[in-house]
């Protein structure tokens, strides 16, 4: 092995401590919020293969952001006396008690999570949602409920309205990991953020940040603004960034068109993984969705990754915008959703496809690849479905 082999394997390990120390730097700046977290939740029911769409649907792991727990059930579904379980941060208590039987029919239910010296609370509203096969031709993606993340305030992050009326987080961002490589960033500094005057009413938009000093050293130069359907697992960020995006929720209609507006800026010089300019090359974005079975063939639950979710042997439909052509004005796409693989009604019926919408405001930001400053803002957007009935 050369000279310099030997020495950038040493730059190699000095990184990844020189990173293990900043990580706790930066989340023991925060309040321990850790130590007051539920960490799974689960509902017990005589008859799951009648309560439930699927048998995994009976448990959920809670990721350290969330504050919104959702149970999607049958919609025939009793939950007029349930009693979910859960499992809490170590020496955590939580009220109403885990195991407690409650009344879902008249809407959430709020649990408070004390750490066990007493110090932190965190509280969960957790609901249980009747849900019956979608016959709505339409769905509508609008951008309007946006607020600050909850235990943070750093950022932003986007809800969906529930068939119950009150708001979910189908909605996932990679904001959280820009907090650790920048964290006295503003909210509207981050990679995604509201845009009050969109094309009607609010609009999402993707930036694609500068890291600073931190991500220079970890080669993680820039931050493309992503938004999708689905989680976001901070835990997991920095070790394995490609699969801390899980994308796609449950969907149980057949989709056939994908539309909305955007308008596209690329920013001025595309770098490479080593933040080289990469010359004459112009940066692009992501508008694209993606239909798939979300267990595998031994019953196996599966969401899609960042490095699986255009390539999956799982996928049943892209649509995607092969070319997001610059514009400073808001243009619209309709795009038809090509079929990979029939679809099983039956398996449709009871949940057995998700359903991912993915946006970037750098197609490869995915691999530390783009120019910082090309923005992406997105609106209105559309799902035309097969009425099902």
């Amino acid at each position: 092995m050369t000279l310099y082999s030997y020495r950038h394997l040493f730059i190699i390990d000095v990184l990844a401590a020189v990173m293990a120390v900043l990580m706790t730097s930066c989340f023991g700046d925060e309040p321990d919020y850790c130590e007051a977290d539920i960490e799974t939740a689960t509902l017990h029911v005589a008859r799951p293969d009648q309560f439930f769409f699927q048998a995994t649907d009976s448990m959920q792991v809670v990721f350290s952001t969330d504050s919104v727990i959702t149970f999607t059930v049958r919609g025939d579904a009793d939950v007029t006396a349930l009693s979910p379980v859960f499992t809490l941060s170590p020496g955590a208590s939580i009220s109403p008690q885990s195991g407690s039987t409650h009344d879902f029919s008249q809407g959430p239910v709020t649990y408070t999570v004390t750490s066990q010296d007493g110090k932190w609370q965190r509280r969960y509203k957790l609901s249980v949602v009747p849900t019956h096969i979608m016959v709505a031709d339409t769905l509508f993606y609008n951008f309007e409920h946006y607020e600050l993340e909850p235990t943070y305030k750093r950022f932003y992050m986007w809800h969906n309205t529930l068939p119950d009326g009150t708001l979910g987080n189908d909605w996932a961002t990679a904001n959280d990991g820009f907090r650790i490589s920048m964290g006295t960033a503003q909210p509207m500094d981050y990679p995604t953020t509201p845009l009050a005057d969109g094309y009607d009413g609010a609009a999402v938009c993707l930036t694609t940040r500068d890291t600073g000093p931190f991500g220079r050293m970890a080669n993680k130069r820039l931050a493309a603004g992503n938004m999708f359907l689905g989680t976001f697992d901070i835990q997991i960020a920095m070790s394995d960034h490609l699969h801390a995006t899980r994308f796609g929720l449950p969907f149980t209609s057949k989709p056939d068109r994908f539309t909305g507006y955007y308008t596209f800026e690329p920013g001025p010089t595309v770098q490479d993984f080593y933040g080289n300019p990469i010359v004459g090359r112009v940066d692009s974005a992501d508008v694209y969705a993606v239909f798939y079975r979300n267990h595998d063939a031994s019953g196996k639950e599966v969401v899609l990754y960042g490095d699986n979710v255009l390539s999956s042997d799982l996928i049943v439909a892209v649509a995607e915008m092969d070319y997001v052509a610059p514009t400073s004005q808001w243009t619209p796409w309709d795009i038809k959703f090509e079929y990979r693989k029939e679809v099983d009604e039956q398996l449709l019926a009871n949940r057995g496809y998700s359903l991912a919408i993915v946006f970037s405001s750098s197609s490869a930001g995915g691999s530390f690849i783009g120019a910082i400053g090309s923005r992406l803002c997105v609106d209105k957007v559309r799902l035309i479905c097969s009425r099902e009935e």
